[in-house]
């Protein structure tokens, strides 16, 4: 039932369209170092729920399992995931499984915001800090490479 989750969440990659944040400093109760946004420290980590209010939008939770929780965010600018990782190491694997789709996503510690419109991620990025992250994807690239 998990691995059908995280599969779920990867199957919305590609239809929903961010990079490693630092470590966790908030388990010592020092601010957050991932940027210096003014809710960073609140952010990380968090609940697809806070994460959805800072960025003012109440979500539809769609997935809810051990490795992950994942909401929809809709608003009448743009349509949204928010998925949060219990570890860091789940984030990774999901990144790196997330790698084969490509797009662009915001990522935070131990979460990560995917939008259709890419474009608002730096949006977001004001408010919840992070990091944008390019994955490249498979396939052939568009742009001749020059040898």
């Amino acid at each position: 039932m998990r691995v059908a989750a995280v599969v779920g969440s990867l199957a919305l990659v590609h239809l929903a369209a961010a990079c490693s944040g630092g470590g966790d400093s908030t388990a010592k109760g020092g601010p957050s170092e991932i940027s210096d946004a003014p809710a960073a420290a609140v952010v990380a980590p968090a609940k697809v729920e806070v994460i959805a209010g800072l960025t003012g939008c109440k979500p539809k939770i769609r997935i809810e399992a051990d490795e992950l929780r994942q909401g929809l965010c809709h608003t009448k600018k743009v349509d949204y995931l928010i998925t949060t990782f219990p570890e860091e190491k789940y984030k990774e694997t999901w990144l790196d499984s997330a790698a084969v789709y490509g797009g662009k996503y915001l990522v935070g510690s131990r979460w990560i915001v995917s939008a259709k419109e890419p474009e608002m991620l730096e949006q977001f990025r004001t408010k919840l800090g992070g990091t944008v992250r390019q994955l490249q994807g498979i396939g052939p690239n568009p742009e001749p490479s020059s040898s």
